[in-house]
């Protein structure tokens, strides 16, 4: 096999998207032209305020809320330790009790095991084969204690959407607070924060092609949420630091065109993701597709193969040029296998050989079709050279 890069394929766009032309275009103004800073009174100020609070909109109309109940961060993880933290802490008067689930975000996961050491309780539901939360699970967990419910929109890893609105309704039938991560949801499920039972949104910037640094949370007006970060009186005295003019204008047209047309986005990448999985399940023996088979992501494919490393195909993946993962981008380097593998009912072993497949706005047929040439061989090398791979059975000789 020849070992030389070939040509260019980015299939990682999970982990993060190149930034589209317009959104640079949008936020060029505000690096050099339009400088001030947006807290201060003088002229200067007036246009970095003005594209922030455009911005807000955008966000806003993106996912059915008021302009006023959006609040800039510094990205995804930022918004989800403020929305479980922040409601943790302002509401623990009338409870300590989280329910989440066991194949969440590390910033979800994180911020909770740090709650517990502050004294509170928290329940990680179990998830079923295709990585799916029962809403009546989430029922069942929820006591007089319980003040919050965080179930991601779309997991990052294996793309399965979450019945959230359901989910929602549920916390609210038991007058509990409803935050989902919808990091890898924005611009592939359609968000209404009213009909979903919203109160609580995370989302961030660099997913759905905007700039790096840059996230957001929605918070339903009226809910109470400790303040974080403190300082100055920005985002309204909730969020304090000068604000990212450039990043959040970014963030707000990143957000406008990823919504424009979910819809049509969704069959052209669907299309070419589902000829990625057929063909990759006809040629590779012992392969299997994980995450849920028609409720996941548009842009999501991701594989276990036995008896190989998924860092050793990513290596030879890469060699041919090929950009993937095997994972959560967040966690590479870890020697340990993905929890949502894990929670999903895979072994450790086949855990270990997995492959993320995410495509994007700029992959073609052309970019499925080199793929479909260059994995067989990669998995075919690897497995002649691993000693898991059983030995071929041994033919009898004719009498």
């Amino acid at each position: 096999m020849n070992d030389q890069v070939e040509r260019p394929v980015y299939m990682d766009h999970a982990a993060t998207t190149f930034m589209k032309p317009e959104v640079l275009a949008a936020m060029a103004p505000y690096f050099s032209e339009h400088f001030g800073n947006p807290s201060s009174l003088y002229r200067f100020a007036g246009e970095p305020r003005n594209g922030v609070e455009a911005a807000r909109g955008q966000v806003a109309a993106a996912i059915g809320a008021g302009p006023e109940e959006i609040f800039f961060t510094a990205g995804g993880t930022e918004a989800d330790n403020w929305a479980i933290k922040g409601v943790a802490l302002a509401n623990r008067a009338r409870g300590n009790h989280i329910v989440t689930s066991a194949i969440e975000h590390h910033a979800v996961l994180h911020t909770c095991e740090w709650l517990e050491k502050q004294g509170f309780s928290v329940t990680y539901l179990p998830v079923d084969g295709f990585g799916r939360v029962d809403p009546e699970a989430v029922e069942a967990a929820i006591t007089d204690r319980t003040i919050l419910v965080s179930v991601m929109m779309a997991n990052n890893e294996i793309g399965t959407v979450q019945p959230v609105a359901e989910i929602g309704r549920v916390a609210h039938d038991h007058g509990v607070l409803f935050h989902t991560d919808a990091v890898q949801a924005i611009g592939a499920v359609p968000i209404d924060v009213d009909a979903m039972n919203i109160d609580l949104l995370s989302l961030s910037g660099h997913k759905f092609y905007g700039p790096k640094g840059t996230g957001a949370l929605y918070i339903r007006r009226g809910t109470r949420v400790e303040t974080l970060i403190h300082g100055g009186g920005q985002e309204r005295r909730r969020r304090a630091g000068t604000e990212n003019v450039p990043g959040i204008v970014g963030l707000g047209r990143a957000i406008e065109l990823a919504t424009a047309d979910i819809a049509g986005h969704n069959r052209r990448i669907a299309a070419m993701r589902d000829r990625l999985i057929r063909g990759i399940l006809d040629a590779i023996p012992d392969s299997r597709l994980n995450g849920h088979p028609v409720e996941r992501l548009a842009n999501n494919a991701n594989f276990s193969f036995r008896y190989v490393e998924g860092e050793s195909i990513l290596l030879l993946l890469d060699a041919r040029g090929i950009c993937a993962s095997t994972g959560s981008a967040c966690s590479s380097g870890s020697l340990e296998p993905s929890h949502v593998l894990l929670a999903i009912g895979l072994p450790h072993e086949e855990a270990h050989g997995s492959l993320r497949l995410t495509l994007g706005d700029a992959n073609t047929e052309d970019d499925v079709d080199y793929i479909l040439e260059v994995l067989p061989e990669v998995i075919g090398r690897l497995r002649e050279i691993s000693p898991l791979t059983p030995p071929s059975p041994r033919v009898p000789e004719a009498e």
